[in-house]
Protein backbone atom coordinates (compact mmCIF):
# COMPACT_ATOMS: atom_id res chain seq x y z
CA UNK A 1 0.00 0.00 0.00
CA UNK A 2 1.14 3.89 -1.21
CA UNK A 3 -0.54 6.06 1.27
CA UNK A 4 -0.50 10.20 2.16
CA UNK A 5 -0.07 10.95 6.03
CA UNK A 6 -0.64 14.66 6.67
CA UNK A 7 0.57 14.61 10.49
CA UNK A 8 0.53 17.24 13.29
CA UNK A 9 3.74 18.53 14.00
CA UNK A 10 4.52 20.47 17.47
CA UNK A 11 7.52 20.50 19.19
CA UNK A 12 5.57 21.61 22.32
CA UNK A 13 2.43 23.13 23.81
CA UNK A 14 4.05 26.37 23.54
CA UNK A 15 4.84 26.32 19.75
CA UNK A 16 2.65 26.89 17.09
CA UNK A 17 1.73 23.25 15.49
CA UNK A 18 1.12 22.37 11.51
CA UNK A 19 0.06 19.69 9.60
CA UNK A 20 3.43 18.09 7.51
CA UNK A 21 2.59 15.86 4.89
CA UNK A 22 4.65 12.36 4.43
CA UNK A 23 4.23 9.57 1.27
CA UNK A 24 5.00 5.95 2.64
CA UNK A 25 4.86 3.04 0.39
CA UNK A 26 5.61 -0.84 0.99
CA UNK A 27 2.74 -0.51 3.72
CA UNK A 28 1.43 -4.27 4.48
CA UNK A 29 -2.51 -4.64 5.03
CA UNK A 30 -1.42 -6.63 8.19
CA UNK A 31 0.57 -4.08 9.80
CA UNK A 32 -1.40 -2.26 12.76
CA UNK A 33 -1.34 1.34 12.78
CA UNK A 34 1.49 2.00 15.01
CA UNK A 35 3.67 -0.31 12.80
CA UNK A 36 2.84 1.97 10.35
CA UNK A 37 3.90 5.35 12.26
CA UNK A 38 7.40 3.01 12.80
CA UNK A 39 8.07 2.57 9.37
CA UNK A 40 7.26 6.04 8.91
CA UNK A 41 9.68 7.22 11.65
CA UNK A 42 12.55 4.59 10.38
CA UNK A 43 12.47 6.59 6.94
CA UNK A 44 12.39 10.14 8.74
CA UNK A 45 15.54 8.72 10.96
CA UNK A 46 17.42 7.52 8.20
CA UNK A 47 16.78 10.94 6.38
CA UNK A 48 17.77 13.01 9.11
CA UNK A 49 14.82 14.48 10.12
CA UNK A 50 12.84 14.19 13.32
CA UNK A 51 10.24 11.43 13.95
CA UNK A 52 7.03 11.60 14.54
CA UNK A 53 6.47 11.72 18.53
CA UNK A 54 3.36 9.53 19.64
CA UNK A 55 2.38 7.84 22.54
CA UNK A 56 2.16 4.00 22.89
CA UNK A 57 3.42 1.18 25.29
CA UNK A 58 1.56 -2.30 25.91
CA UNK A 59 0.24 -2.48 22.23
CA UNK A 60 -2.63 -4.85 22.99
CA UNK A 61 -5.34 -2.79 23.43
CA UNK A 62 -4.97 -2.66 27.37
CA UNK A 63 -3.14 0.65 28.71
CA UNK A 64 -4.76 3.11 26.72
CA UNK A 65 -1.71 4.83 25.71
CA UNK A 66 -2.26 4.91 22.16
CA UNK A 67 -4.29 8.27 22.13
CA UNK A 68 -4.62 9.41 18.04
CA UNK A 69 -7.33 11.66 15.90
CA UNK A 70 -7.47 9.42 13.03
CA UNK A 71 -9.47 11.21 9.75
CA UNK A 72 -10.95 13.26 12.23
CA UNK A 73 -12.69 9.79 14.76
CA UNK A 74 -10.69 8.71 17.87
CA UNK A 75 -8.77 5.60 17.59
CA UNK A 76 -9.85 5.93 13.86
CA UNK A 77 -12.40 4.51 11.53
CA UNK A 78 -12.91 1.15 13.45
CA UNK A 79 -13.99 0.67 17.55
CA UNK A 80 -10.83 -0.28 19.28
CA UNK A 81 -7.74 1.15 20.41
CA UNK A 82 -5.34 2.90 17.96
CA UNK A 83 -2.59 -0.34 18.45
CA UNK A 84 -5.37 -3.01 17.36
CA UNK A 85 -6.48 -0.93 14.38
CA UNK A 86 -5.05 -2.67 10.86
CA UNK A 87 -3.64 -1.06 7.80
CA UNK A 88 -6.71 -3.27 5.94
CA UNK A 89 -9.06 -0.43 7.55
CA UNK A 90 -8.05 1.52 4.64
CA UNK A 91 -7.13 1.40 1.12
CA UNK A 92 -4.48 1.84 -1.32
CA UNK A 93 -3.78 5.65 -2.31
CA UNK A 94 -5.17 7.31 1.17
CA UNK A 95 -4.74 10.08 2.63
CA UNK A 96 -4.53 9.45 5.96
CA UNK A 97 -4.73 12.80 8.71
CA UNK A 98 -3.28 12.08 11.96
CA UNK A 99 -3.75 14.35 15.12
CA UNK A 100 -3.29 14.44 19.18
CA UNK A 101 -6.03 14.60 21.14
CA UNK A 102 -7.60 17.90 21.20
CA UNK A 103 -8.69 19.31 24.63
CA UNK A 104 -7.35 22.04 26.47
CA UNK A 105 -7.01 19.87 30.11
CA UNK A 106 -4.80 17.95 27.63
CA UNK A 107 -1.95 19.81 26.71
CA UNK A 108 0.41 18.64 23.36
CA UNK A 109 3.60 17.42 24.79
CA UNK A 110 5.31 16.89 21.20
CA UNK A 111 3.38 15.92 17.83
CA UNK A 112 0.91 13.38 18.79
CA UNK A 113 1.46 12.80 22.25
CA UNK A 114 -0.67 14.83 24.86
CA UNK A 115 0.02 15.03 28.87
CA UNK A 116 -3.14 13.04 30.19
CA UNK A 117 -2.09 13.73 33.83
CA UNK A 118 -5.54 15.30 34.84
CA UNK A 119 -7.12 11.57 34.59
CA UNK A 120 -4.33 10.91 37.21
CA UNK A 121 -5.26 13.38 39.13
CA UNK A 122 -8.99 12.79 39.15
CA UNK A 123 -8.34 9.15 40.24
CA UNK A 124 -6.44 10.56 43.03
CA UNK A 125 -8.96 12.42 44.28
CA UNK A 126 -11.33 9.53 45.07
CA UNK A 127 -10.48 6.54 42.77
CA UNK A 128 -9.89 4.40 45.94
CA UNK A 129 -10.97 2.05 48.72
CA UNK A 130 -9.68 2.40 52.48
CA UNK A 131 -8.61 -1.32 52.62
CA UNK A 132 -6.24 -2.67 55.65
CA UNK A 133 -2.85 -3.29 53.54
CA UNK A 134 -1.28 -7.44 53.53
CA UNK A 135 -2.20 -10.63 51.80
CA UNK A 136 -5.75 -10.51 49.28
CA UNK A 137 -8.41 -11.37 51.30
CA UNK A 138 -10.73 -14.38 50.84
CA UNK A 139 -12.74 -14.09 47.46
CA UNK A 140 -16.15 -14.82 49.03
CA UNK A 141 -15.38 -13.07 52.34
CA UNK A 142 -17.50 -10.02 51.38
CA UNK A 143 -20.50 -11.22 49.30
CA UNK A 144 -21.68 -9.05 46.23
CA UNK A 145 -24.65 -9.67 44.55
CA UNK A 146 -23.70 -10.57 41.08
CA UNK A 147 -25.79 -7.89 38.73
CA UNK A 148 -23.77 -5.86 41.14
CA UNK A 149 -20.11 -7.55 40.29
CA UNK A 150 -21.31 -7.54 36.60
CA UNK A 151 -21.95 -3.54 36.59
CA UNK A 152 -18.69 -3.43 38.65
CA UNK A 153 -16.71 -5.11 36.10
CA UNK A 154 -18.25 -3.39 32.91
CA UNK A 155 -17.29 -0.13 34.26
CA UNK A 156 -13.69 -1.18 35.41
CA UNK A 157 -13.02 -2.02 31.61
CA UNK A 158 -12.42 1.69 31.15
CA UNK A 159 -8.55 2.04 30.38
CA UNK A 160 -8.40 5.75 30.77
CA UNK A 161 -7.80 6.19 26.93
CA UNK A 162 -9.30 9.82 26.82
CA UNK A 163 -11.50 8.62 23.54
CA UNK A 164 -14.48 9.78 25.24
CA UNK A 165 -13.03 13.59 25.43
CA UNK A 166 -11.35 13.48 22.31
CA UNK A 167 -14.97 12.48 21.22
CA UNK A 168 -16.86 15.16 22.97
CA UNK A 169 -17.16 18.29 21.16
CA UNK A 170 -17.31 19.98 24.71
CA UNK A 171 -14.40 17.90 25.82
CA UNK A 172 -16.01 16.75 28.62
CA UNK A 173 -14.44 13.68 30.71
CA UNK A 174 -17.97 12.80 32.22
CA UNK A 175 -17.61 8.98 30.26
CA UNK A 176 -14.27 8.26 32.15
CA UNK A 177 -14.73 9.69 35.68
CA UNK A 178 -18.57 8.54 35.86
CA UNK A 179 -16.96 4.81 34.99
CA UNK A 180 -14.10 5.27 37.50
CA UNK A 181 -17.09 6.14 40.66
CA UNK A 182 -19.39 3.58 39.30
CA UNK A 183 -17.21 0.49 39.08
CA UNK A 184 -16.46 1.71 43.23
CA UNK A 185 -19.63 2.88 44.34
CA UNK A 186 -21.37 -0.35 43.37
CA UNK A 187 -19.20 -2.41 45.39
CA UNK A 188 -19.78 -2.99 49.25
CA UNK A 189 -15.61 -2.09 49.83
CA UNK A 190 -16.14 0.89 48.36
CA UNK A 191 -18.89 2.03 50.42
CA UNK A 192 -16.98 3.94 53.22
CA UNK A 193 -15.93 6.58 50.73
CA UNK A 194 -19.03 6.06 47.86
CA UNK A 195 -20.28 10.29 48.63
CA UNK A 196 -16.91 11.82 49.42
CA UNK A 197 -15.56 10.03 46.26
CA UNK A 198 -18.16 11.28 44.05
CA UNK A 199 -17.84 14.60 45.55
CA UNK A 200 -14.25 14.56 45.37
CA UNK A 201 -14.03 13.38 41.67
CA UNK A 202 -16.19 15.37 40.00
CA UNK A 203 -14.85 18.61 41.69
CA UNK A 204 -11.50 17.84 40.56
CA UNK A 205 -12.58 16.95 36.57
CA UNK A 206 -14.10 20.63 37.04
CA UNK A 207 -11.10 21.84 38.02
CA UNK A 208 -9.00 20.30 35.54
CA UNK A 209 -10.58 22.33 32.93
CA UNK A 210 -13.10 20.14 31.17
CA UNK A 211 -15.83 20.75 29.40
CA UNK A 212 -19.59 20.50 30.38
CA UNK A 213 -21.70 17.34 29.22
CA UNK A 214 -24.66 17.84 27.28
CA UNK A 215 -25.10 13.87 26.83
CA UNK A 216 -24.55 14.43 22.98
CA UNK A 217 -23.07 10.63 23.55
CA UNK A 218 -20.47 10.48 21.07
CA UNK A 219 -18.23 9.34 24.12
CA UNK A 220 -19.70 6.04 24.70
CA UNK A 221 -19.70 5.53 20.68
CA UNK A 222 -16.15 6.49 20.51
CA UNK A 223 -15.05 4.41 23.91
CA UNK A 224 -12.97 1.25 22.77
CA UNK A 225 -14.07 -0.73 25.84
CA UNK A 226 -17.93 -0.11 25.53
CA UNK A 227 -18.51 1.90 28.61
CA UNK A 228 -22.13 2.83 28.20
CA UNK A 229 -23.61 6.42 28.06
CA UNK A 230 -25.79 5.39 31.08
CA UNK A 231 -23.10 5.36 33.14
CA UNK A 232 -22.97 9.09 33.29
CA UNK A 233 -26.47 9.04 34.39
CA UNK A 234 -25.61 6.79 37.50
CA UNK A 235 -22.96 9.56 38.66
CA UNK A 236 -25.20 12.05 38.36
CA UNK A 237 -27.07 10.45 40.79
CA UNK A 238 -24.72 9.74 42.76
CA UNK A 239 -23.55 13.22 43.08
CA UNK A 240 -27.28 14.71 43.28
CA UNK A 241 -27.82 12.11 46.50
CA UNK A 242 -24.43 13.31 48.20
CA UNK A 243 -24.55 16.92 47.65
CA UNK A 244 -28.06 16.75 49.57
CA UNK A 245 -26.46 14.60 52.38
CA UNK A 246 -23.49 16.92 52.12
CA UNK A 247 -26.12 19.94 52.79
CA UNK A 248 -28.19 18.98 55.76
CA UNK A 249 -24.60 18.11 57.57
Amino acid sequence: MKLTLRVWRQKNADADGAMSTYEVDGISSDMSFLEMLDTLNEELILKGDDPVAFDHDCREGICGACSLVINGDAHGPERTTTCQLHMRSFADGDTIDIEPWRASAFPVVKDLVVDRSAFDRIIQAGGYITAPTGAAPEAHAAPVPKPDADFAFEHAECIGCGACVAACPNGAAMLFTSAKINHLNVLPQGAPERETRVLDMVSQMDEEGFGGCTLTGECATACPKDIPLMSITGMNKEWLRATRRASRR
